[in-house]
């Protein structure tokens, strides 16, 4: 849904009461942190349209010093500009004075991007690919969600930054479960667009999922290879970019707080930032600074960490544009933007052909590792790969390690590029994983 020129001024003046109204109070330094959505998710259950919705979500966060002392306040919905102010002086006396973050003047108005697309179709897809699961397994009862969303984002200092974006997106989730007797299998896959779903590429997915899973495999215990696919692997990548925070290196809780230009994993690695690429795309953080590529990984050696401006200027370096909010009403802390893992060689299918004797992980109960790197993590979706070929579907399965020794071990990267949230990986192989059934 794109916006009007007057609705952009109408909407900075109003976020501008807000900076004027602080520095009446003696606040010389001060930012308001504003985001605007509105979506429209279409759900399906058991096999058939249940609901929809259409939801609008307006927060405002105002966050200033004084003496020194930062204070945050957050509102929702319409917000009387004095009484958000009033909050934020308040807290501002329960703080410690510090160095104050602000990003210097710059105006960055960015067109709106992404593609809407009526409810009619999205109902449509949800509709189709339900139909297409059930043509070829009709037992199967299959779930979806399905949205359009728009989002404006915008950030105003008393330096004078004024920055804003918009972007349209498209997601599309579908869930397959599949119950015989006592024998449950869920599958899962999605797509996230800002212009196009590509549902059949989902639908492809989930059904030659179910055909691996048709037989169950017995159960196998040992050291062995474990191929993670796209779905799985940042059980890995997670681990890797704590590592590589800043923070975490400030906090000197990261194992690789002194590595930076030594080889710390497998030379088969080569992570980078990528924050114009679709349809992750972001131009600026939460803080108004620039995103930008950062090499991280190349080859197995540590390139760079990613810092906030507070992180930044601790560590004795600028920030690198990656200081974003968990929150309306959190701090900016480091985060990453569009993980890219470069690819390697082979499909699925050719790596698979790779494996003597292993398994395959796809989908995984809980979360994964902390910054210690020790995981042990049971396998909700996995099958069983002997001589090449998968013979069936892994139950009651577990895996364990360490994801620093584990990326040590790299046997492949396949080049089957897959987005996985924010971070664009293929399928990896690693040798040596604990398997417990």
């Amino acid at each position: 849904m794109k916006r009007s020129i007057c609705y952009y001024l109408a909407m900075k003046n109003e976020l501008e009461q807000f900076l004027q109204l602080a520095k009446k109070s003696g606040i010389n330094d001060s930012e308001v942190y504003h985001v605007q959505s509105q979506s429209r998710p279409i759900f399906f259950e058991g096999n058939r349209l249940k609901q929809l919705e259409s939801s609008q979500s307006v927060g405002t966060a105002l966050r200033l010093w004084s003496d020194r002392c930062p204070g945050l306040a957050v509102g929702y919905g319409q917000v009387a500009p004095n009484i958000l102010v009033d909050k934020a002086i308040a807290i501002t006396e329960l703080n410690d004075p510090q160095t104050i973050e602000l990003a210097p003047a710059r105006q960055d108005i960015h067109p709106d991007t992404g593609k809407s697309l009526p409810i009619e179709d999205l109902i449509e897809l949800g509709q189709d690919a339900i139909a297409k699961i059930r043509d070829v397994y009709p037992d199967t009862i299959c779930s979806a969600e399905l949205e359009c969303e728009t989002e404006t984002t915008t950030l105003l200092n008393s330096r004078g930054l004024y920055c804003q974006y918009t972007e349209t997106s498209l997601s599309y989730s579908l869930g397959v479960e599949l119950v015989r007797g006592e024998d449950f299998l869920g599958i899962y896959d999605g797509e996230y667009s800002k212009d196009h779903l590509d549902s059949d590429r989902v639908i492809d997915n989930i059904l030659q999922r179910l055909n691996w899973a048709e037989n169950n495999a017995p159960a196998v215990t040992g050291k062995m290879p474990v191929l993670f696919t796209a779905n799985a692997a940042t059980l890995l990548w997670d681990t890797v970019l704590m590592a590589l925070s800043g923070k975490q290196v400030l906090e000197e809780s990261s194992p690789w707080g002194k590595n930076q230009g030594k080889l710390v994993i497998s030379p088969l690695v080569t992570m980078s930032q990528q924050p114009n690429l679709e349809p992750h795309s972001c131009p600026f953080d939460d803080e108004g600074t620039v995103t930008q590529q950062l090499n991280l990984i190349t080859k197995g050696r540590l390139d760079n960490f990613y810092c906030d401006r507070f992180v930044g200027r601790e560590l004795g370096l600028e920030t690198t544009g990656n200081g974003f909010r968990p929150s309306l009403g959190s701090y900016p802390t480091p985060s990453l933007v569009n993980v890219v893992l470069e690819p390697g060689n082979g499909s699925l299918t050719d790596l698979i052909t790779e494996l003597d004797n292993g398994i395959i992980v796809d989908q995984i109960l809980g979360s994964g590792a902390d910054i210690s790197g020790d995981f042990s993590i049971n396998v909700d979706l996995g099958y069983r790969v002997a001589n090449g070929e998968i013979i069936g579907r892994v139950k009651d399965t577990a895996i364990a390690g360490n994801v620093y020794t584990v990326l040590k071990q790299i046997m492949a990267l396949g080049s089957d590029l897959s987005w996985n949230g924010s971070c664009y990986t293929p399928s990896v192989i690693v040798e040596g994983l604990s398997v417990i059934s």
